[in-house]
């Protein structure tokens, strides 16, 4: 790095490269020939020339994180693997194929569907689904134990109908069950499964009341197998006497509080002080209860949680072990116990790094997650002399987690602007404007810089703004002014290297509607450039969504970085029409329930995707667009047809009052009028997202208002013309 020379006297000679232009009495900051300052270590992504496909996935951890369902591929774009490891390579799936599949106009063979957009692969659900019971199966054949597992699914981690009925129609073989933690849960879970195995399990958790507790009853009616768990205690006193009201025998289980915990975020939600669940006291209770009730062989099945994310299979085998515990012991008490539910917890390696000490890692994998399992309840139960029980598990998060993509799109990029250096005469004019302090810092800077001092020269110019800030609030210094001499303490902090070269990314998003975890305790996901992968980053920025609010943005990333390595926009090497896409992968669980409407912004578009053998590899099979105007005005008690019916009154007045009427003007009126309702319709039908003009249609105005668009990066709304051109078949175009 060059040797400063920022603010020295004439009298200096200036080092090889620089470039000075001042009058001899005053010490002037000094520019780089190029005018551009040297790149520093901080700005720069990696060294030298070369770059590869290898290089962008070991930068952004591809291999770690993505395995076995995503790499990058030769053209430098993400691809999805939609079978894992049993993936061909003719099987593979280009992701950018498929956004540009979905986000093309229909006129050119897309889908007209806008940004950001959601990507569901159900072959990579399916999968996830397989290698969960495969690995299940794999532990209790090779341990010889006497019973089998079934898997659950709780419905909280995603309760979109295709991912549901997608989960029982792939988990049928292995008689796969639902969880259900609501009154709407349970109805949607009892619809699915009556399409699903008649040994599917369907658990009832949660709190429940009269209503709650007879619909589970009813499900019960109906043949489905389901268990009412008891999270509270007084809950058994409603299923005692409902069930007898009812005339159904229920099938029960009970949620224990376990002593062991994980601490970290998601530990919270287990141990003794844990949300849901019984102590060892309110358990004997309920045994209690159901014996002198005659129902003590209708309690069946244990359920705990040691909670999400579990980071070891230590503690997992040790939570386990002490559950396994309470069920011998429920045993021994004449329970006609048949099931032990371990609940959530298999964890998601979402950084790559397989580590235990992480809230975003965990460091084993499924196959050393069933055998953990397996392995401590058959040592408890032999040792007990206990018939070994069915497992069950609610591994949410690790089945639908990687089926999901979120795609959105940087539309543009905040910019370093280097100034050109101030001539001598204004120099002298800036400093005499100064007042004495301000003067001082001024001479100090250029004595520092002299001297090689650099802490010292940041010092200066940090006093030296702060002075020249508070003249500027006295009045005694213009905006000008100001300006010139922020541009000074530019020019040093640049020099020395400490200038901050991370820039700001405006992302076409909502993180509070899409990655809700992020903003509401900094949970992290992989977040990756979909293309131009073949490309050396050359920047590093941060994300900034569309609403108002300053928590709005993704400043924090794998790896521990607060910056994420990414390319120039409006670049064409890629040959995607200077577009630049981004993805947040592993986000299939919670994120979109969670998501709320901050600003109005509603969910994404959503594409279903299956592998097939088309030249592309791929087909969509559904296609729906994100919640318009309409929709989300409707979610805050709006009406949109009246709200659209008093402003074309407004618009009619407004026209009826235009002054005098020459040949001709009442039919443009007609014309003004009926173009101005047209796009006030169309508003209410376009979501709420920014528009590319090169991805859909345009305003019947595009061509006059080219320019406009052109500095607001081409964004603006679908006309009533062509829109029907971008419309799926569950649009509705309004009349009017």
């Amino acid at each position: 790095m060059p040797a400063l020379g920022c603010c020295v006297d004439a009298s200096v000679s200036p080092p090889l490269g620089y470039a000075f232009s001042w009058d001899s009495s005053l010490p002037a900051p000094e520019l780089f020939s190029s005018g551009v300052p040297p790149a520093t270590n901080a700005a720069a992504v990696t060294t030298g020339s070369h770059w590869s496909t290898d290089l962008s996935s070991a930068l952004y951890r591809v291999d770690g994180w993505g395995v076995p369902y995503f790499s990058v591929n030769s053209s430098g774009d993400i691809s999805v693997r939609p079978h894992g490891t049993d993936t061909l390579p003719h099987q593979e799936i280009d992701l950018l194929k498929v956004v540009k599949k979905a986000s093309d106009p229909k006129n050119l063979g897309g889908l007209g569907l806008q940004m950001p957009l959601v990507v569901r692969f159900p072959d990579v659900l399916k999968n996830r689904l397989e290698t969960l019971q495969s690995a299940f199966d794999m532990a209790v054949n090779s341990q010889g134990y006497e019973a089998h597992y079934q898997g659950v699914y709780p419905v909280k981690c995603n309760q979109n109908r295709f991912v549901v009925e997608d989960i029982v129609k792939f988990g049928s073989p292995y008689r796969f069950g639902l969880e259900a933690g609501s009154k709407p849960e349970l109805l949607l879970a009892m619809n699915c499964l009556s399409k699903g195995s008649a040994d599917a399990l369907l658990v009832c958790n949660g709190f429940k009341d009269t209503e709650y507790i007879s619909l589970a009853l009813v499900a019960r009616k109906l043949l489905l197998n389901t268990v009412i768990v008891l999270e509270q205690e007084e809950e058994l006193d409603l299923v005692i006497d409902i069930s007898r009201k009812m005339a159904v025998r229920p099938v029960i289980g009970l949620r224990a509080k376990l002593r062991t915990k994980h601490s970290g975020h998601f530990g919270s939600t287990s141990g003794e002080k844990g949300k849901f669940g019984l102590t060892t006291s309110q358990i004997l209770r309920v045994v209690k209860k159901l014996d002198e009730s005659g129902m003590l062989d209708c309690l069946q099945l244990l359920h705990f949680h040691i909670g999400s994310q579990i980071p070891t299979t230590e503690l997992l085998a040790d939570g386990v072990g002490e559950a396994t515990q309470i069920y011998s012991e429920l045993v021994r008490l004449g329970a006609g116990m048949k099931f032990i539910d371990i609940g959530g917890g298999l964890g998601i390696d979402y950084d790559g790094s397989k580590s235990s000490n992480s809230d975003v890692s965990v460091g084993y994998g499924i196959e050393e997650y069933a055998s953990a399992v397996v392995q401590a309840v058959l040592y408890v139960c032999d040792r007990k002399g206990v018939k070994h029980p069915v497992i069950c598990s609610e591994s949410g998060r690790a089945i639908v987690s990687h089926h999901s993509i979120l795609i959105f799109e940087a539309v543009s990029a905040s910019t370093t602007h280097v100034s050109t250096q101030p001539s001598s005469g204004g120099l002298q004019s800036l400093v005499e404007t100064l007042n004495e302090d301000a003067r001082a810092d001024y001479r100090n800077l250029s004595a520092a810089a002299v001297r090689g001092e650099y802490d010292t020269c940041l010092l200066y110019s940090d006093q030296l703004k702060q002075r020249c800030v508070e003249q500027f609030k006295d009045g005694s210094l213009d905006i000008e002014q100001l300006a010139a001499v922020d541009s000074i303490c530019d020019w040093v902090s640049k020099a020395i290297g400490v200038a901050d070269p991370v820039r700001t990314y405006h992302v076409n998003l909502s993180v509070f509607t899409s990655i809700p975890d992020f903003w509401g305790f900094s949970q992290l996901f992989p977040i990756v450039p979909i293309h131009r992968l073949d490309e050396k980053p050359t920047m590093r920025g941060i994300l900034s969504d569309l609403t108002c609010d300053s928590d709005g943005k993704v400043d924090k990333f794998i790896g521990g970085e607060s910056s994420l390595p990414l390319h120039e926009i409006g670049s064409n090497a890629g040959g995607d029409g200077g577009r630049y896409y981004l993805g947040m992968f592993l986000g299939g669980a919670y994120e979109e329930a969670l998501g709320g409407l901050h600003n109005l912004f509603g969910g994404p578009s959503v594409v279903r995707v299956l592998q097939s053998d088309s030249p592309h590899s791929f087909a969509v099979t559904r296609s729906v667009p994100g919640p318009s105007c309409a929709d989300v005005l409707r979610a805050m008690q709006f009406e949109p047809e009246l709200m659209f019916e008093t402003l074309k009154h407004r618009a009619e007045e407004f026209l009826e009052q235009g002054e005098g009427e020459g040949e001709g003007e009442g039919e443009d009126k007609g014309l003004a009028f009926a173009s101005l309702t047209s796009s006030l319709a169309q508003s209410f039908h376009n979501m709420p997202y920014l528009v590319s003009s090169s991805s859909c249609c345009f305003t019947a105005e595009a061509t006059a208002s080219a320019s406009a668009n052109a500095n607001n990066g081409g964004y603006y709304y679908y006309s009533e013309d062509n829109a029907a051109d971008c419309a799926t078949e569950e649009d509705e175009i309004w009349s009017y």
